[in-house]
């Protein structure tokens, strides 16, 4: 018997609540995150994405992610706005606003 489970189905997480969020570059709570209705990515669906683990303060194989990320932006011709280091200081920056280590 299979069930029928989807990503909307997921438990509360409480440490979500204070979630900070980089957009646009600036570190903002969950419930201020927001993006124009003309925005590319929601608009039209344009977008690439990595999913990145963090252990121990460091990122697990970020310069694999990020080749992976400009490929793709590339093959898409999508400007993601930002250099590596650029990212990558997003990156951590959201993490310490996160207090993840």
């Amino acid at each position: 018997m299979t069930v029928d489970i989807s990503t909307h189905d997921a438990e509360d997480d409480p440490r979500n609540a204070d979630l900070k969020l980089y957009v646009n570059g600036a570190i903002v709570h969950r419930n201020d995150a927001k993006v124009s209705v003309y925005d590319s990515g929601f608009l039209l669906g344009d977008g690439v994405w990595e999913g990145l683990r963090l252990y121990n303060g460091q990122w697990a194989f970020l310069s694999e992610h990020m080749d992976r990320l400009f490929e793709a932006a590339k093959a898409i011709d999508l400007d993601i706005g930002a250099t590596r280091a650029e990212l990558a200081a997003a990156l951590n920056d959201t993490a310490a606003a996160n207090d993840m280590t």
